[in-house]
């Protein structure tokens, strides 16, 4: 049995959801059973913005070794980028 574990960050971006682009100043992630993909636990990262109410979120539901491929993604781009010169 897995204890949800939860932590939050908040950040600045936008989303997009099904009502068009909003601002995001929070993500919340979570490891826990997903709502929707087919595995017994999921890496879940919500996108939010709680000042614009339920319909300011994207959630995403993300299995152990794909949320490992996309962090190792995200902090390749960034250090390529930091070495371009384009990250001040």
């Amino acid at each position: 049995m897995c204890t949800m574990i939860v932590e939050k960050v908040k950040i600045s971006g936008t989303g997009k959801g099904t009502g068009g682009w909003f601002e995001v100043t929070q993500a919340n992630v979570s490891y826990d059973h997903p709502f929707n993909a087919p595995f017994e636990h999921a890496l879940n990262i919500d996108f939010v913005n709680e000042t614009l109410g339920h319909s300011a979120r994207v959630a995403v539901e993300l299995d152990a070794a794909s949320a490992r491929a996309l962090v190792a993604t995200i902090l390749a781009v960034l250090e390529e980028a930091e070495s371009g010169g384009h990250l001040s």
